[in-house]
C-alpha cells in the first residue's frame, strides 16, 4: 500500500488503516516522514488531552472513565497509553489496552505505546502519533503518560490541556507541590478521593496555588477530586477540560506554536546528527572520536566543536 493511499484511509477512520500508520510513526521507517506530512494538513481540530501522575495514582482508570463521559456526549475519543519499555520486545510492559474496556465502541481508539527509553514519561514517536489520530478525525487525543515521578514535564509540549493526578496516602500530595509538576497542571485531580487524606491533600494544592498571583481573567487551576473507580468526580473533570479549552484559546494556540517550535529543533537535531554520522564520520568515526575523549586527549567540549566544525565545512 502507497503512502498516499494509507493516509487516505487514516483520514477515512478506517481502523486497520490506523493501527498500521501507527507503527509506521511509532516504528520511525523511511515512510513515517512522508505519512506525517500527508496527514499534517488534516490537523488541528480536535483537542489534545494530556494525563501524567505518580505510577498507582489511578491514570488508566481515570482515562477509562474520562472516555466514557466524553462518549456519552458523542465524542470521538483516542487514548494513547504510554506505558514502560519491555526489555526483552521493545514494546509496552504493561499494555493498557488490557485495562481498557471499549472494543466494541467504534468511537474509541486505544493504542498502547513504549517510551523505548525516552525521558519524559512519552514515547519520542508520541507527537506523530498524535497527528495520524488528530487525522483521523477524533475530537479528543488523551494522552497518558507512563507514570515515572517528578519528571514527566514533557507532556505539556505535546498537550493542549494537562491534568496532574495525585493520590492520597502515597506523597503525592508532597511530590505535586514541587516545581515541576506544579507549573504544568491546567487542571489537579486528586483521584481515589475516598482514601483518608484527600481532603489533605486537595487543601495542600489549592493552598499553594492561592499564593500565586493570577490575573482575574486567568485561568485558575480547579483542583477536583474523583474515584475513578466509580466514576464519581469525572464529570467535573470533563466539564472543566473543556472550559479550559473554551476559555484559553489563545494559550492553546500559542501552545501548539511552541510544540511545534520544539518539535522542527528536536527533528533537526536528530536529521543533523544522522548526517554527520552518514556523511561527516563514517563508519567508526564517532567511536574514535569517543576514544579520544576517554583517553583525555581531548575533552568533550572540543570533540562537539570538531563535529561541528566537520557539518559546517561539509566535510
Amino acid at each position: 500500500m502507497t503512502i498516499e493511499a494509507l493516509a487516505a484511509r487514516v483520514r477515512d477512520g478506517e481502523p486497520r488503516a490506523l493501527a498500521r500508520a501507527l507503527s509506521v510513526v511509532e516504528d520511525e521507517t523511511p515512510q513515517a516522514s512522508a505519512l506525517v506530512g500527508a496527514l499534517y494538513p488534516h490537523t488541528g481540530r480536535g483537542a489534545i488531552v494530556g494525563l501524567t501522575g505518580a505510577p498507582g495514582a489511578g491514570k488508566s482508570t481515570l482515562v477509562d472513565c474520562l472516555a466514557l463521559g466524553w462518549r456519552a456526549r458523542q465524542r470521538r475519543v483516542a487514548i494513547l497509553a504510554v506505558d514502560p519499555t519491555s526489555p526483552f520486545t521493545g514494546g509496552a510492559l504493561l499494555g493498557d489496552r488490557v485495562r481498557m474496556q471499549h472494543a466494541s465502541d467504534g468511537g474509541v481508539f486505544i493504542r498502547s505505546m513504549a517510551t523505548r527509553g525516552h525521558l519524559g514519561g512519552l514515547a519520542r514517536s508520541t507527537a506523530d502519533a498524535v497527528i495520524v489520530l488528530e487525522a483521523a478525525g477524533y475530537d479528543l487525543v488523551i494522552v497518558e503518560t507512563v507514570g515515572v515521578g517528578q519528571d514527566e514535564v514533557e507532556i505539556v509540549r505535546t498537550a493542549d490541556v494537562s491534568l496532574v493526578v495525585v493520590v492520597p496516602g502515597m506523597g503525592d500530595d508532597v511530590q505535586a507541590l514541587k516545581a515541576g509538576l506544579m507549573e504544568i497542571a491546567d487542571i489537579y485531580v486528586v483521584n481515589k478521593a475516598d482514601r483518608d487524606g484527600a481532603d489533605r491533600a486537595a487543601a495542600a494544592i489549592d493552598g499553594l496555588l492561592s499564593l500565586q498571583p493570577v490575573a482575574a481573567e486567568a485561568w485558575r487551576p480547579p483542583v477536583l477530586r474523583t474515584e475513578a473507580t466509580s466514576g464519581a468526580g469525572v464529570e467535573a473533570v470533563i466539564d472543566a477540560t473543556e472550559a479550559f479549552l473554551a476559555r484559553t484559546v489563545h494559550l492553546v494556540e500559542a501552545r501548539r506554536r511552541q510544540r511545534a517550535a520544539a518539535r522542527v529543533r528536536d527533528l533537526v537535531v536528530r536529521q543533523v546528527w544522522g548526517h554527520l554520522e552518514r556523511e561527516a564520520l563514517g563508519p567508526g568515526g564517532f567511536d574514535a572520536l569517543i576514544d579520544r575523549v576517554a583517553a583525555r586527549e581531548i575533552d568533550a567540549h572540543a570533540a562537539a566543536r570538531a563535529l561541528t566544525a566537520r557539518l559546517v565545512e561539509g566535510r
